[in-house]
């Protein structure tokens, strides 16, 4: 028990999914990694909630924006603030209580922690110094985005925010160009406009899915190529909200025929032409007459 425990008075350890609260055990000492909702308040798992309110301290990076989960719930767990600005002074202390046998919750403000977040370094000492250390997967903005954007999921890779200044995200978005993959980013609504026609400019005409406010009232996603993207933002579209920006690989020219073949043999087995042609134009970054003459024929040959 450290000294802050000390002064904390006694606490019911509960939570109420369904209005009705329920006992919570005292959580295991160690340190657990929980997914929270990344907007509806809904998709928390009922596990994350039984940690929660049986651990002994929930670090999150937003004490403000945790509470009002813990609040919705029936919570009581103490809050402790580790994020980015504080955490070189905080982690030592988060420690110290792993020391003393407690469990300790680590949340970010949505999503799962440590992406994006400093929560890999106090996962990687505790893991060091012996403690155990549990994740409690849950919601995740990336894999949400992934599932939505209709592009290719069996490979993807994960940028998270581009460079705010111009000529560094250039740079680094000529970095991305060659890497054999889904890419997937968060942007801000601000840059979502520039930064779209950034990436137009240095990927070319690939497919993408721009993602809004996942899971929120207002969740949009909006599919088309970079540029029409990026025009569509450079013209009034909405950016207030978060942002996921999912873009298609790139196709290798050595074998970019045959595998638009392929795409468009297994779209046409599942679903109409017109979607056909829709998913592989928006996967290949293909123009869409393009795409439909050579699903056309397919068909012939097929029927030949």
């Amino acid at each position: 028990m450290t000294k802050d425990d000390e002064k904390q008075p006694p606490r019911a350890r509960q939570f109420a999914p369904f209005g009705a609260a329920m006992p919570a055990a005292k959580a295991k000492p160690g340190l657990y990694l929980v997914a929270t909702p990344i907007g509806n308040l809904g998709d928390i798992t009922l596990r994350a909630l039984e940690v929660l309110a049986g651990a002994d301290v929930i670090a999150c990076e937003d004490t403000r924006v945790t509470r009002k989960l813990a609040e919705r719930y029936g919570i009581e767990t103490p809050l402790t603030a580790y994020h980015e600005h504080n955490a070189a002074e905080a982690r030592p202390k988060l420690l110290a209580r792993l020391a003393a046998d407690q469990a300790v919750a680590l949340v970010s403000d949505a999503g799962t922690p440590l992406i994006s977040d400093p929560g890999y370094k106090l996962a990687r000492e505790a893991g060091e110094a012996g403690y155990t250390v549990t994740a409690l997967p849950g919601p995740s903005s990336v894999l949400a985005g992934l599932s939505l954007s209709g592009l290719p999921t069996d490979r993807f890779f994960f940028e998270g925010f581009l460079p705010p200044k111009q000529v560094a995200r250039q740079k680094r978005i000529a970095a991305l160009a060659t890497i054999p993959a889904t890419l997937v980013l968060f942007e801000t609504g601000p840059r979502i406009a520039e930064a779209l026609a950034d990436l137009a400019a240095g990927l070319g005409a690939r497919g993408a899915a721009v993602c809004r406010e996942l899971t929120k009232l207002h969740e949009e996603v909006r599919r088309g190529d970079l540029a029409a993207l990026a025009q569509h933002y450079a013209q009034g579209g909405e950016t207030r909200g978060e942002f996921v920006v999912v873009i298609a690989p790139p196709v290798e020219e050595e074998a970019q025929d045959a595998d638009v073949d392929a795409m468009l043999r297994d779209a046409l087995a599942r679903v109409s032409v017109k979607d056909a042609v829709g998913e592989v134009a928006l996967a290949t970054g293909r123009p869409k007459r393009e795409v439909y003459q050579r699903a056309l024929e397919l068909a012939k040959n097929n029927d030949d």
